[in-house]
């Protein structure tokens, strides 16, 4: 008998990989784990991986890492770093030494390279032009045969910490409006779905996006208003003007220089928050053949605050 598909993950402690790696494993693969600790976690009870400890600049642990692999899963990344050199030393340099490292020791292992919807425009931002640096970085390194990379828009769901601030401004007597555009979402267990449909035999190379059964988006209001039906609020929507948000962006990352780690929410992000397009086209669209997302806005957003609640994170 043939022993189960080996999967090598990046960032599976990471708010996706919490989600991810049970779904890797509920689909009879093997896993193995880079981390740069014990990865213990509630998420992972019951769930048997091995793991490897370091970082993606330790090149001896990532060939330790892909040693053997039948497919590689990179969805570690940096998403808040005081500078463009700090973001692209993670993103594109981590990949870069993944790739390298999987062509060289399991050359015929798929590699699915999780970047994000932002790397659609490396303009916006320096996160967003990371990301897309890294995606040149692993078609420069792989054969376009075995390289998949998934653009995921903004995921939600339990342990996300990001979204959390959304569920939050829900419930204040006003909460801001920062953008008038459109944006895709999806639930951390779709994502997780989608990337383990491809780490399987529906892998497909190429360049897909992922969203909910709505991939044209939601502005940001109607966010906020299935937010507040999901929590109970009542919070009244107060616009803000563009020029009120990129100030309050640069202000943040400018104070940002002064904290031990920096801050989420920059001016990078403030041109993130209001672009008028964040919604995915069909023909980015990750084909429905090969998963089709279960949980649509208002369903995931009732999960997801009653998961808050019960961990004690929305009061």
């Amino acid at each position: 008998m043939n022993p189960k598909p080996l999967v090598a993950v990046t960032g599976g402690t990471g708010f996706l990989g919490l989600h991810l790696v049970p779904a890797l494993a509920r689909a009879g693969f093997r896993l193995r784990l880079l981390a740069r600790r014990d990865p213990a976690h509630p998420a992972f009870a019951g769930i048997p991986f091995e793991t490897l400890r370091g970082g993606l600049e330790d090149e001896t642990a990532l060939a330790e890492l892909v040693q053997g692999a039948d497919v590689v899963v990179h969805a570690a990344g940096l998403i808040k770093a005081r500078n463009r050199a700090a973001f692209l030393r993670a993103n594109q340099g981590g990949t870069a030494a993944l790739a390298r490292i999987t062509r060289r020791i399991a050359p015929t292992a798929k590699f699915i390279l999780v970047s994000s919807l932002a790397a659609r425009e490396p303009q916006i931002s320096d996160y967003a032009f990371s990301k897309h640096a890294a995606e040149k970085a692993a078609r420069q390194e792989l054969a376009p045969a075995q390289l998949a990379i998934i653009r995921p828009p903004a995921i939600y769901g339990p342990w996300d910490r990001e979204t959390l601030a959304l569920f939050r401004a829900s419930l204040y007597l006003f909460a801001p409006l920062l953008s008038d555009g459109k944006a895709s979402v999806i639930h951390a267990a779709d994502a997780a779905g989608a990337i383990t449909a491809m780490a399987g035999e529906k892998f497909q190379p190429g360049c897909f996006a992922l969203a909910d059964d709505q991939p044209e988006g939601y502005s940001l209001s109607t966010l906020m208003q299935a937010a507040a039906r999901a929590t109970g609020g009542r919070a009244k929507l107060l616009r803000l003007p563009k020029a009120l948000v990129m100030s309050a962006g640069f202000a943040s990352g400018w104070l940002g220089r002064f904290r031990e780690t920096p801050p989420i929410f920059n001016a990078g992000k403030a041109r993130e928050i209001l672009h008028a397009d964040w919604s995915v086209h069909a023909d980015e669209l990750l084909p429905r053949e090969i998963y089709t997302p279960r949980t649509g806005l208002a369903q995931g957003f009732e999960e997801t605050a009653a998961w808050y609640r019960r961990a004690g994170w929305l009061q």
